[in-house]
């Protein structure tokens, strides 16, 4: 497959690219402050393979409203079965991106026969959204969300971390830290000559079993990956979740993660209402000022003293909030215009793919066009500065 390079020209930029990390903040080539200010736009580690919306809309329009949202980047999400099988994607997924089709149905047409895997595989689906979203002038973070194509498998142990051969024969999708490494490698590999995507956060909210992941383990984990992938290309940013399920970079205050090449690396934190799971009282009842202290501990100290930019990759909540929902996002928006911390916002879709289930804390409605303009979009363009 050949690299793809983005047809946005430097002129039509705002920033300078490459990107760099430079203290407490990433900054582009001139020195300029680049604040992440992201969307999460799912469904390609999901059990149909693909982004959602392509059978609304067209993948360049829905990458020109999240521009006209105010987000200039996007985390976008795959799995490890994605990558491993690629499969041909079912042509109703794709309804609206009809010229992701053509070239299999014109081949069918012309051979007289139709091929049972005729059609664009999950790679060429993925690989043709992040085109375009770069063509937009969106910056790109592509995440391994997941090792089973699924909508979340929290109490599976087969995707509690960035490996499973570790349990033998029970995992359906067998992963050891190499392939994760190499599927890392496949994934990645379209996008070296791209400069709008800015790098990998390689892997969705490790945990272990029940809080057992250990951060130095994780962090040598995410050094192997990091220096296969700056092999490949040097100037991507890499982005290392916390432990606890993505919450807790404490760790880094005593054992960082260290790569050849210095100013890569982004520690992110995800913070929901039920986030840090390990204390005895959920974020939706704390105070603020036990709220704020317990960021400080788990990731806010890496800003104050000027040691790495984090970036707040998830958080989010329902568009009907109760009282719990309000409280605990009151105070996270505080804190994050307090600590001017850059953030990525789950998500932009109006729903989950598998039974296509109402995704609550989606900004966009079904016509995948319509914002929905409550209490989140205002306060989401308070923090991008709008």
């Amino acid at each position: 497959m050949e690299p793809i390079s983005s047809s946005v020209s430097k002129a039509e930029l705002k920033f300078t690219p490459p990107l760099r990390t430079s203290g407490r903040f990433v900054v582009d080539a001139d020195g300029n402050r680049y604040k992440l200010a992201s969307i999460n736009w799912y469904g390609a580690s999901d059990v149909n393979f693909v982004a959602m919306g392509l059978d609304i809309r067209h993948r360049s329009e829905i990458a020109r409203t999240i521009r006209e949202m105010g987000f200039n980047s996007v985390r976008f999400p795959y799995s490890d079965q994605m990558v491993i099988e690629n499969p041909v994607i079912d042509p109703r997924w794709l309804q609206a991106n009809l010229d992701l089709l053509d070239p299999y149905q014109n081949s069918e047409q012309q051979d007289q026969a139709p091929l049972e895997d005729a059609g664009p595989r999950a790679l060429d689906v993925f690989n043709a959204c992040v085109e375009a979203m770069t063509s937009e002038g969106l910056t790109v973070i592509i995440n391994d969300h997941i090792t089973n194509a699924v909508w979340c498998d929290g109490m599976n142990l087969c995707d509690s971390s960035w490996k499973n051969d570790q349990y033998g024969p029970i995992c359906k999708i067998k992963q050891s830290t190499a392939s994760w490494v190499e599927n890392w490698r496949t994934i990645m590999r379209p996008f070296i000559s791209n400069p709008l995507v800015i790098g990998a956060d390689l892997r969705n909210e490790p945990r272990g079993v029940w809080g057992t992941m250990t951060w130095n383990g994780w962090a040598t984990a995410a050094e192997q990956a990091s220096e296969a992938l700056l092999a490949m290309q040097p100037n991507w940013l890499m982005f290392v979740e916390g432990t606890s399920s993505a919450n807790d970079c404490s760790g880094a205050a005593t054992r960082p993660v260290s790569l050849s090449i210095p100013d890569r690396v982004v520690y992110s934190s995800h913070v929901y209402s039920w986030s840090g799971w390990g204390a005895l009282v959920p974020y939706h009842r704390r105070p603020y000022p036990s709220f704020a202290a317990d960021m400080e501990r788990k990731w806010a100290y890496l800003l104050r003293s000027d040691e790495a930019p984090v970036w707040v990759g998830e958080f989010g909540a329902p568009n009907n909030a109760s009282d719990g929902d309000r409280h605990y996002w009151d105070n996270l928006m505080r804190y994050l215009r307090e600590a001017d911390a850059d953030f990525g916002y789950w998500a932009l879709n109006p729903r989950k793919p598998e039974k296509y289930d109402n995704e609550s804390y989606g900004l966009l409605k079904d016509d995948w066009v319509t914002v929905r303009e409550d209490y989140r979009m205002a306060d989401l363009r308070t923090l991008m500065g709008k």
